[in-house]
């Protein structure tokens, strides 16, 4: 069973990570880490030119997670009108998107997912009942 602060720990490594963290100091520091993709992402901005980007997220927390992780990196992320509650629109550099943005926001979910599964799980066998398996089948 994964606690909150694993979690959190976690997404700090996966951040370090796709930041490249050289020294053992970057790794334990997410400012630096933040700071480095940044940086990267001002060094991709001067060789490319960015383009508008559609992003679908499958739900909410997808989405919440994917804004939050746009707007750390600086990006200004918006719908266009008509546009699904889960549509994301993003003018960004392509390679900074397919090479850090999207392969961290993944990451991050797979991790975020992981724990919420465990939580309700949990929840649900301690609170409701214990046998949480499937349906059988006739």
């Amino acid at each position: 069973m994964t606690t909150e602060a694993e979690l959190k720990e976690k997404l700090r490594k996966i951040e370090t990570l796709f930041a490249g963290a050289a020294t053992a100091g970057e790794r334990d520091a997410a400012q630096a880490a933040r700071e480095r993709i940044q940086a990267k992402l001002r060094d991709t901005e001067a060789r490319e030119k960015a383009v508008e980007m559609r992003f679908a997220l499958g739900d909410g927390w997808n989405l919440k997670l994917f804004l939050a992780l746009c707007r750390r990196y600086g990006l200004k992320p918006y719908r266009k009108h008509g546009q699904r509650r889960t549509t994301v629109m993003l003018k960004v550099v392509p390679s900074f998107a397919n090479d850090i943005l999207w392969p961290e926001f993944t990451q991050l979910a797979d991790a975020l997912m992981e724990y919420l599964d465990e939580a309700t799980e949990r929840i649900i066998r301690e609170e409701v009942f214990k046998d949480t398996g499937d349906p059988s089948e006739f």
